[in-house]
């Protein structure tokens, strides 16, 4: 598997990020296991997960995607191979420091995530969402202290507008801090906008890596979903309903299956390689419940999109017209 740089940095990651968002969710241990042994079996390297999944689960309180990864990598002894990155803001409990960018919580949320990661550094820390009541120059210059420390090998962020984006890139350049080398957008052939708008010209500008989640639309673009058939049995498939299944989704997924038709690979393949094949973008980040899935995901790599096929698929999932 051909790796790619994150950025700046001299980091090499896989082309494909493994979501860990299932694990303690949809899927138990043992089959987390599995997953994350296909994964690696066909080549990645790159994990992401965060400290609140899966916090939503009733009988759950946060971090079981984490303590997962970390039983996962302490068995295999494979620490040293892997690239982690996880994330820390949103809530986990119910204190007012519990949550957020703020120095107090953050050096907790840390020590909690080594805990359960069973490691002494994490490679990619991430600001799940932006903290607009903790100043930039707090948040940032704690990130600088854990990176110092050798808590924390690079810092990233996810779901920041392009201003504030610019706004911490700024602070940090000028402290001579370290800086945010990443972002994490929602970005998929249904959901382009937010991402091209101004956020995709931003990171090209700073040399940022780019890591995309819902790179399948929560599934929708895997070719589970039909108009007028039956809903697959997932947690997701309500959601997947309101948020993608009208008429421009099923334009959109009918060329993602001409395409893929055309290319002998599965819709899954073709939706992460129309992402892949965006300049700006690093890695797609894909989560899987089974090894098959894992296999297939991962198989997106090496599909290579002929400029009729994208042309189709850039037409259909267009936001604005062409001049």
């Amino acid at each position: 598997m051909q790796m790619r740089r994150l950025g700046r940095t001299g980091l090499k990651v896989a082309p494909l990020c493994l979501g860990g968002n299932p694990f303690g969710w949809t899927v138990d241990e043992a089959q987390s296991f599995a997953v994350l042994d296909a994964y690696v079996e066909g080549g990645g390297n790159f994990i992401d997960t965060a400290d609140a999944y899966s916090m939503w689960v009733p009988g759950n309180s946060g971090g079981e995607s984490e303590t997962i990864l970390g039983s996962w990598m302490r068995s295999r002894g494979n620490r040293g191979s892997m690239v982690v990155g996880t994330k820390v803001c949103s809530p986990m409990g119910k204190g007012p420091n519990d949550r957020g960018l703020s120095r107090q919580h953050i050096m907790q949320a840390v020590e909690d995530s080594l805990r359960r990661l069973q490691t002494d550094y994490i490679d990619l820390y991430m600001s799940h969402n932006d903290d607009l009541e903790t100043p930039l120059e707090e948040t940032l210059r704690t990130y600088d202290d854990l990176v110092r420390a050798g808590k924390v090998r690079y810092i990233g962020a996810s779901n920041h507008s392009a201003w504030r984006l610019m706004r911490a890139l700024w602070a940090s350049d000028k402290q001579g801090w370290v800086r945010y080398e990443s972002l994490q957008p929602r970005y998929n052939l249904v959901d382009r906008e937010q991402y091209e708008r101004d956020l995709e010209a931003a990171c090209q500008d700073q040399g940022l890596g780019v890591i995309t989640y819902y790179g399948l639309a929560s599934g929708f673009l895997s070719g589970k979903y039909h108009k007028g058939a039956p809903l697959p049995k997932s947690g997701r498939a309500a959601a997947v309903e309101r948020g993608y299944m009208n008429d421009r989704g099923f334009a959109i997924l009918d060329q993602v299956e001409r395409a893929a038709a055309a290319h002998s690979a599965t819709p899954a393949q073709v939706a992460l390689a129309w992402v892949l094949a965006r300049p700006s973008i690093t890695a797609p980040i894909a989560s899987a419940t089974t090894p098959e899935q894992v296999r297939d995901l991962l198989g997106a790599a090496e599909v290579t999109l002929s400029e009729e096929s994208l042309a189709a698929l850039d037409a259909a999932s267009a936001w604005r017209a062409t001049p």
